[in-house]
């Protein structure tokens, strides 16, 4: 007989089944599942010996959809019963089952690899990183498409090599871990996914860490510890990050985020550690968390759209900013954001939107509202002058501020600066801002009562502390709003 089935002897179809039913027996809450070890050994290397960060993907012909057919109602169950959702049954792929030492030291990321391609190819994964070890890994982008409800689980610990001398050569040294062309992942967990960024912050090319506190020029790369690229329906909860060699968490080309219940910890001197950033990404909810690190707690960039944040505390770092946009006389859009019941404390900035000249586009529907500062340097800043290095040459374009609203802001700001500055752009005014139940008072010293106004038109609801008259009224004469080079969608 010809038919490759009847080639197995009866022995080896026997084996072949079990694996087949012990795949998915058991849930996340009961026993994990027994997968074997992967060929060609355990936690480290593959058979060809490569360190190097690779793309792990979808299987390249997944398996087929299965046809299912209406069951027949078990006894004492009539058609007419209302319907008992069905809950599906979740696969644990734990990661230990395909090789991961789990020990600190040893490189598990080919075992990572391999749960990562067998939990793609089924309905309602988890790929589980237990409790009771720390795991190391290299650069990794975990690719898509794979079936839904995919769920990616950190209860023990996750991290990437030690500092820059031990990260391999052939990595990319801008990213770690890179979920890419997925829809409907979870990344959650009770554990910690640890950056090990010391290394990193503590180069010569970085702020002040030169020779005698200089700042040596040339490349400074340094990785995002995750980031989600070309996703959606993404869901990442309860998890500790801490120590980021650079961003955190950062959301790229992605729509419908939700991130809840986050610890992010990195010192206030770690540069460039921003906690969570948002660029091209739409429909974003951040709830619940808490953010202290050596950057902005959260930074939204070009393309950003209904950005919802709420119960967000932040401190110390550099606040919640919207931008840096325009840079390189680019065009940036930003729209429809809004912090809720936030609150930031000791932190170099609080609400922060900055542009650089030269820019185009526009940011707009912006909503603060009930937002506790405490020692807060900068509280309430706009800046359509920002530079790094302040040798930028004046322009006369500028990305279009408008429709900013801060309603009950109050709190204690650090009298080194002004606690309101509106630095706006001669030739391309911010407009419409309102301000109504602003109160913020000197953490220790005396009132500072001139706020900074440059070309900023708005309203005052009510009177502010400190006060501020330097807002103007109606809208600038100069301002062409059928600018084409203000216009978003």
């Amino acid at each position: 007989m010809g038919g490759g089935a009847s080639r197995l002897g009866l022995p080896q179809l026997m084996a072949v089944v079990f694996i087949l039913l012990a795949l998915c027996g058991f849930g996340v809450h009961g026993r994990n599942h027994i997968h074997k070890r992967p060929h060609g050994g355990g936690g480290g290397r593959s058979r060809s010996g490569g360190r190097g960060g690779s793309v792990v993907s979808s299987p390249a012909v997944p398996p087929a959809d299965e046809q299912t057919q209406p069951a027949t109602p078990p006894p004492g169950i009539v058609p007419s019963d209302p319907a008992v959702p069905a809950q599906p049954e979740q696969c644990v792929f734990d990661v230990r089952a395909f090789g991961a030492a789990g020990d600190g030291t040893t490189d598990d990321t080919e075992a990572f690899r391999a749960a990562w391609r067998a939990a793609c190819a089924v309905e309602s994964a988890v790929i589980l990183v237990p409790s009771d070890g720390t795991f190391t890994i290299t650069t990794t982008t975990f690719a898509g498409p794979c079936k839904p409800g995919l769920v990616f689980q950190v209860d023990g610990v996750l991290m990437p090599p030690d500092g820059p001398d031990c990260w391999p050569a052939s990595d990319n040294r801008r990213q770690w871990v890179v979920f890419s062309n997925l829809d409907g992942l979870t990344l959650r967990g009770a554990g910690t996914i640890e950056g090990n960024g010391e290394g990193w912050w503590n180069l010569p090319c970085k702020p002040h860490r030169g020779p005698n506190g200089s700042t040596l020029r040339g490349p400074c790369d340094s990785p995002t510890l995750v980031r989600f690229f070309m996703s959606r329906n993404l869901a990442v909860e309860g998890l500790r990050v801490e120590n980021s060699p650079e961003f955190h968490f950062r959301f790229d080309g992605c729509s419908d985020v939700r991130v809840d219940g986050l610890s992010i910890r990195s010192p206030a001197s770690s540069p460039n550690t921003d906690g969570i950033h948002v660029e091209n990404t739409e429909r974003v909810a951040i709830y619940n968390s808490m953010i202290s690190n050596g950057d902005d707690c959260i930074s939204i960039g070009t393309g950003s759209y209904d950005v919802d944040i709420q119960n967000v505390t932040c401190g110390p770092g550099h606040g919640i900013s919207i931008g840096s946009l325009g840079v390189h006389n680019s065009q940036a859009c930003v729209a429809n954001v809004t912090v809720r019941n936030a609150v930031i404390r000791n932190s170099d900035n609080g609400l922060r939107i900055k542009t650089w000249q030269g820019g185009m586009g526009s940011v707009s529907g912006i909503s603060f509202d009930t937002v506790a500062m405490e020692n807060v340097r900068n509280c309430i800043i706009i800046d359509q002058y920002y530079c790094l290095d302040k040798r930028c040459m004046n322009q006369s374009t500028a990305v279009h501020v408008t429709d900013v609203s801060y309603a009950n802001v109050r709190g204690s700001y650090d009298v080194r600066a002004a606690p309101i500055h509106f630095a706006c752009s001669d030739t391309v005014p911010c407009t419409n801002i309102t301000m109504s139940e602003v109160e913020l008072l000197p953490f220790s010293g005396e009132l500072v009562d001139d706020p900074f106004c440059w070309s900023a038109y708005g309203l005052q609801q009510t009177p502010t502390i400190p006060p501020i008259y330097c807002l103007q009224d109606g809208l600038p004469d100069s301002l062409l709003l059928d600018n084409p080079d203000l216009r978003c969608r």
